[in-house]
């Protein structure tokens, strides 16, 4: 045949070359018998992996491994994708690989192991010690292997191999995205997320319903300046007509109450109490005035209707997003209460969500803290050559709000500090408390005040000290309690198991011997009987 040929393909000098090929079914290891390693790259060497006559010819089956439960192969995948050897393919190696002698090893290995991920390479290599590669040839004759491993292991013939795949497929999707109780941070990311893009469209929502309603009643924009107590507002009013009717009724006193309620100050919760106070019924008053003299356009019913089906929408959206907010606070203090103590919720939520996770952001030094979130400014710094940022999304926490102008870079580093300690304890840390971050923050506000008068804060290594003496006295405690009511639970066990004096063994001969003196008297009758027999003895003997 032509030397040429896609379909004789001579072997160089180089020593056995043998192919792990990982399928869902278990693990084959192929002995490569014929492979030109000049050609392997060439298009005619790619065409001739489809046929499966020339792969037979290149290359025969050593040995093949079958998982024996979806599970072992699930194991072994979630092993592989993490860059872990699982036990069981270095056992299936060592079983079916050349033995390695000392003298062996100290020559040149007479045979190399193809694999086509780099990592599990370099693994392979420190545990057996053999010599891996995981280059463009072995790449393309693995890419002919899985396409035609039904006819190079017949135990993967029958759909077996393709039942194999799609069974783990599933299990190993199912195993990625499970819940994971370490990640509760990923909730955090999540609601941060989603309230950064309430406040963009409550805001613009805000805006419309205002500009919308204004056309009917436009007077009420000056009366009511908050855009939240804006639609409350209008949705209590509706049509001016109909409110003033309902005003001018005297049977229904409830009208101007109700009104009230919508546009006093308070918070974004509709748990509101029964009173109403002067400021939101002097200003109800006013609407109400404003109402009879308005100068609005009169919309139909149909109008009218829209106008307050959009305006409901907009109040339960800024009601939900309050909701969201308070569990977006107590998600904080449970996952990072540190954190959460020293900068608040939000703050510290967004750098957790700029970080990726709470552990990432543990691993981040604290300058990589103090401008995070300012990345666009220092990249542009840099190659501009001009003044990098002092601070990112620390910014908004308070404690850079009340330093002054040349203070704010110091403070911003000194708080970042603290943040990237805050971190640290509440990701790795077996019982989370913020007793370290009520110290932390009272730090900052010493060097606030350290750099406004001058007054000597206290030393970090003190203060950690402190806080670990004050969990240590406490734990102590807890381990006494734990301690002493482990000892009465003994006690009591102990006093259960003792017998009683009837079930011991020494107390039946006391018990006759006691029991002796209460015995009745034998009759007279008897003891004569006795006296008798021996005199008779007695007498014999004599």
């Amino acid at each position: 045949k032509d030397r040429n040929s896609s379909e004789c393909i001579t072997m160089s000098s180089a020593p056995t070359l043998y192919i792990l090929c990982e399928t869902a079914a278990g693990y084959m290891l192929l002995e490569v018998i014929e492979m030109d390693e000049i050609g392997a790259l060439k298009s005619e060497m790619q065409k001739a992996m489809n046929d499966a006559n020339v792969l037979s010819r290149m290359c025969k089956l050593r040995a093949f491994s079958a998982f024996v439960s979806a599970e072992e192969a699930l194991e072994d995948i979630l092993a592989l994708s993490e860059h872990a050897i699982p036990n069981r393919l270095l056992r299936f190696l060592e079983m079916n690989l050349p033995v390695i002698s000392d003298k062996k090893k100290k020559k040149k290995i007479g045979y190399e192991i193809g694999v086509a991920d780099i990592e599990l390479a370099k693994l392979i290599a420190q545990a057996l010690g053999a010599r891996v590669r995981s280059d463009e040839a072995v790449r393309e004759l693995l890419r002919g292997a899985r396409q035609h491993a039904s006819k190079l292991a017949p135990e993967l013939g029958k759909g077996v191999l393709e039942q194999a795949q799609l069974g783990l497929g599933h299990a190993y999707s199912r195993a990625k995205v499970k819940y994971n109780p370490a990640r509760a941070d990923n909730m955090i990311i999540q609601c941060i997320g989603l309230l950064d893009t309430l406040d963009k469209d409550i805001n613009t929502l805000a805006m419309r319903c205002r500009e919308w309603y204004s056309w009917h009643f436009p007077e009420l924009r000056d009366l009511v300046r908050d855009n939240f107590a804006f639609a409350r507002a209008a949705a209590v009013l509706g049509d001016r007509a109909t409110f003033l009717q309902c005003l001018d009724d005297t049977t229904n006193n409830n009208t101007l109450n109700n009104l009230a309620q919508a546009v006093k100050p308070r918070g974004l919760i509709a748990a509101e109490s029964a009173d109403v106070d002067d400021d939101g019924l002097s200003t109800a008053q006013s609407i109400a005035a404003a109402a009879r003299v308005s100068m609005g356009m009169e919309c139909n019913h149909e109008d009218m209707a829209n106008i307050m089906n959009f305006t409901e929408r907009m109040v339960a959206l800024a009601t939900y997003r309050a909701q969201l907010g308070l569990y977006l606070e107590d998600k904080m203090r449970h996952v990072a209460p540190n954190l959460t103590t020293i900068v608040g919720d939000t703050v510290g939520a967004r750098l957790i969500a700029k970080a990726g996770s709470l552990s990432s952001l543990a691993k981040c030094p604290a300058s990589t803290v103090q401008i995070l979130g300012a990345e666009k400014a220092l990249f542009r710094a840099l190659k501009n050559k001009g003044n990098t940022p002092k601070y990112g999304l620390i910014y908004h926490s308070t404690f850079v709000g009340r330093a002054t102008k040349k203070d704010k870079g110091r403070i911003s580093r000194y708080l970042a500090n603290k943040c990237a300690i805050a971190s640290r304890i509440d990701a790795f840390a077996d019982e989370l408390t913020d007793k370290y971050g009520i110290q932390m923050r009272e730090q900052v506000e010493e060097r606030l005040r350290f750099f406004d008068t001058g007054a000597q804060p206290r030393k970090n290594i003190d203060v950690m000290n402190a806080v670990k003496a004050q969990l240590g006295t406490s734990a102590m405690n807890q381990d006494e309690e734990d301690k002493n009511a482990h000892s009465s639970k003994k006690i009591k066990k102990k006093k259960r198991s003792i017998p009683s004096e009837e079930d011991q063994p020494g107390s039946s001969t006391k018990k006759k011997k006691t029991t002796d003196h209460d015995e009745p008297m034998p009759d007279a009758s008897l003891s004569e009987t006795k006296n008798k027999s021996d005199k008779k003895k007695k007498e014999t003997g004599t």
